[in-house]
């Protein structure tokens, strides 16, 4: 018998008793996300509604482009566009109305769009009352163009010759707090100011 060892056997016995080497995991790195902020479920009514903050608060206000379709739309391009932040009431009358819409605060300003054909309505489908929002004009009917007053109190005479296109909703109470002006004219010493106007459905849901 031979006292040799067969070199294969061997290697073949080393490698049988050999433990395998241990692998290491790799660890997975998530980064942190914070999440999304909530979407708006839609509804028709947020893009025809119309948010003003005041000193006083907010003023929410239903658009009628039933009843004027255009002054709405004109309406809804001024505030997208920023037109209405910063913007003074600058001629308030009490028990009457509160003007505002030019930036220049004199009442003769406007902006650089057309001016638009009047969109009145008869008595019948709508009139001047509390919280009613019209667009401001010359005497020419086909004048209005960023200028727009709030009601204090109904106006009768005002129904079927100024365009009617929104009324008040929520915050007339802060719509009663505007300063008022002075004098027969109103004109405001030192007015009140939107901080800054959006429609709704531009609105963040946390924010609304």
């Amino acid at each position: 018998m031979s006292d040799e060892t067969n070199p294969a056997e061997t290697l073949a016995e080393t490698a049988a008793t050999e433990t395998p080497a241990t692998e290491t995991p790799v660890e997975t790195v998530t980064e942190a996300v914070a999440p999304a902020p909530a979407a708006r479920v839609a509804d028709p009514k947020d893009e025809d509604t119309l948010v003003l903050e005041i000193p006083h608060g907010k003023i929410v206000i239903e658009l009628r482009p039933d009843l004027a379709p255009l002054h709405v739309e004109r309406i809804k391009t001024l505030v997208r566009r920023g037109f209405y932040d910063g913007t003074p009431f600058h001629r308030v009358i009490e028990g009457f109305m509160a003007q505002g819409g030019d930036p220049t605060g004199t009442g003769t300003g406007g902006s650089d769009l057309p001016d638009l054909p009047a969109e009145f309505s008869s008595p019948q489908k709508a009139r001047f009352q509390r919280g009613t929002l019209g667009a401001a004009r010359t005497n020419n009917p086909d004048s209005a163009n960023s200028q727009f007053f709030i009601m204090f109190a109904p106006s009768s005479h005002l129904d079927g010759q100024y365009t009617i296109w929104g009324k008040v909703t929520q915050g007339m109470d802060n719509v009663d707090k505007i300063k008022r002006g002075s004098g027969g004219s109103g004109m405001v010493q030192g007015p009140d100011k939107i901080a800054r106007a959006r429609i709704l459905a531009d609105i963040p849901t946390d924010e609304a």
